[in-house]
């Protein structure tokens, strides 16, 4: 296909997707966007959240930490903390990650818990959830 998007999604561990496709959607750090060959070019942060790319007919998707993005006319290099596709999800770890983390917010007046940490934790592991139950 002439008109292809090579996408790479990279972690620390290697790389996760390095495919052809014909669209990218991510959860950029100020709101999600897509990507279509001959795009403009652009570097931008990322937030977690999922990435999805179409090929064909198909929508793949993964759960993503945060990282960044670069984006080229026919190329998408995604660095980010975490990427899981959703055969790679455990479900009952997440669902236990959302349970520990709902219950750390329930503490949040408490001095030794980490808002921040604590509601990042939810999020990743609602977005594991979803990708994993959406997976088709």
């Amino acid at each position: 296909m002439a008109d292809d998007i090579l996408l790479e999604v990279i972690t620390p561990e290697g790389m996760v997707v390095r495919e052809k496709v014909e669209e990218v959607r991510a959860p950029g750090a100020l709101g999600e966007f897509g990507v279509l060959p001959g795009h403009d070019i652009f570097l931008t942060s990322l937030r977690i959240g999922i990435l999805s790319f179409r090929q064909k007919k198909e929508v793949k998707r993964l759960a993503v930490g945060t990282g960044f993005a670069e984006v080229g006319p026919n190329r998408v290099a995604a660095l980010v903390k975490t990427a899981e596709l959703p055969f790679q999800i455990d479900f009952e770890r997440a669902k236990a990650a959302q349970e520990r983390a709902q219950q750390r917010l329930k503490d949040r007046g408490r001095e030794d818990v980490d808002f921040a940490r604590a509601e990042a934790a939810l999020q990743r592991a609602l977005i594991r959830i979803k990708v994993f139950q959406e997976k088709g």
